[in-house]
């Protein structure tokens, strides 16, 4: 029986090179010109250091034995990938993740130009995340130059990278949702008309954003060839190129963000455990995560990260989501000073996850369709998603099974301080279906309980519960 491959959606603007899956592996074709390419980027210098420092995902020559005569008859040359454990998009990455995936994109083009390389584009969706650590993963974006000229990823690059860090550094307005809005990004113009009065002497913002909003609105009727021979023959070269990848660079760095407080960046410090049950409930999720090994384990309402950490004590990989952006940008910091790589932090609203985007809604991916997770974690959210979201009981747990994993769900009581202090915004009797009777009711239906345990603060239920 003939192995199953399967077209990977997002990849197919480039005409050079192509991502598909041969069962689980990652394998990607290039044709004519994009063969010639890859092999000189294949024995360049640049190119073997950073696949040894890991920067570029790991790529490698396949048998092209191993695919269909459909897919020989297309392409040339064959690689396969490195399997990233988990596929994430920019509008889900903190404002620390945005910036280091710049900053990566920017030493990567600068080692090409190096040696006479240059890149197509300037994509932050080349770029993806192995626990805190960012990757380029479009090695088929490299190319020698034949003719020096302008860098042809520098719009792209503004859009989804610098713009949007501007708008957060200087606007204090988080990026997540623009991304998402417009899968190219934030354009020239819309950052100008955001970047007004003294803004537009912060840096940087002058020759990305004021002067590329000019010269977009000014070439905007004429023909890209046209444009660039005029860029040429005014002596734009090698060292034009490398200046703009050192400035873009400077630039991405020096941008702050300075929020220092929001609704979850306290809670790890004023919650109201007490020693005795945070132990109480760091036994119950050890023992439920270590019941055995998982490949996958998500942590919903992760916050800083404690019970993250003790997922990945049984697990390969484990994504830590939240709401909270700050809260997510801390624990990225944090893991990334540690080393660590087993953990993946995430801005995550359940209530508005991620949908599918782009071309026929496919070119990226709803958030919980990327990769089955085989244990979950639902700590202190329930009651937020319920009282705080209206979202019902009966929804969540349905939610929950559509997973088809084992759940760990902290249920906290309508008695409790702060579900008390949700249900006073609410108008009376809104939520009277909201108690633990009903949530016990509703998960026996369609799971087995395998341990339920109430935390000694009383009004807190543990639940490990499975899918029938």
């Amino acid at each position: 029986m003939a192995p199953h491959e399967s077209d990977e959606p997002g990849s197919f603007r480039d005409p050079a090179s192509s991502v598909f899956y041969v069962e689980d592996r990652v394998l990607r074709g290039f044709t004519g010109r994009g063969a010639t390419d890859w092999e000189a980027v294949a024995g360049s210098a640049f190119f073997g250091r950073l696949l040894a420092d890991q920067s570029v995902v790991g790529t490698r020559p396949v048998d092209a034995a191993i695919v269909s005569q459909a897919r020989r008859d297309r392409f040339e040359t064959f690689v396969e990938h490195d399997r990233i454990p988990f596929i994430s998009y920019p509008y889900e990455w903190s404002f620390s993740m945005l910036q280091d995936a710049a900053a990566l994109h920017c030493e990567i083009l600068l080692a090409a130009l190096a040696e006479d390389f240059t890149m197509k584009d300037g994509y932050s969706y080349n770029v993806q995340f192995v626990g805190p650590q960012p990757c380029f993963i479009d090695v088929g974006s490299f190319e020698p130059v034949t003719t020096w000229g302008p860098w042809h990823g520098y719009r792209q690059f503004c859009q989804s990278f610098l713009f949007p860090l501007m708008l957060q550094s200087y606007k204090d307005v988080s990026f997540q949702p623009f991304l998402r809005g417009q899968i190219n990004g934030i354009t020239p113009s819309q950052m100008r008309a955001v970047l007004d009065g003294r803004k537009t002497f912060r840096k940087g913002v002058f020759t990305n954003v004021t002067l590329h909003a000019a010269l977009e609105k000014r070439y905007s009727s004429a023909e890209t060839q046209t444009t660039e021979k005029e860029v040429r023959n005014a002596g734009f070269g090698k060292a034009q190129q490398v200046a703009l990848a050192t400035k873009l660079l400077k630039t991405i760095k020096s941008l702050k963000w300075k929020r220092s407080n929001s609704t979850w960046s306290s809670y790890g410090t004023t919650c109201s455990y007490d020693d005795e049950n945070r132990a109480f409930k760091a036994d119950f999720v050890r023992r439920a995560a270590s019941a055995r090994r998982r490949s996958m384990s998500w942590d919903l309402g992760c916050n800083e990260g404690t019970y993250s950490r003790i997922a990945a004590e049984s697990s390969d990989y484990v994504l830590a989501a939240d709401v909270d952006d700050l809260v997510i940008d801390r624990l990225y910091r944090t893991l990334r000073k540690e080393g660590a790589t087993k953990i993946l932090p995430l801005v995550i609203d359940l209530v508005d996850p991620s949908p599918g985007l782009g071309w026929s809604n496919r070119e990226r991916q709803p958030f919980d369709q990327r990769r089955q997770p085989e244990l979950v974690l639902a700590l202190a959210l329930v009651h937020h998603l319920a009282i705080g979201s209206n979202i019902p009981l009966a929804e969540i747990v349905r939610w929950f099974r559509s997973l088809n994993a084992e759940i760990v769900v902290e249920f906290v009581d309508r008695d409790d301080p702060l579900a008390h202090h949700l249900l006073q915004n609410k108008p009376p009797h809104t939520h009277d279906s909201y108690n633990l009777a009903n949530f016990s009711a509703l998960v026996g239906e369609s799971f087995d309980v395998v341990e339920r345990s109430q935390l000694p603060l009383e009004t807190r239920t543990l639940f490990h519960f499975k899918p029938r």
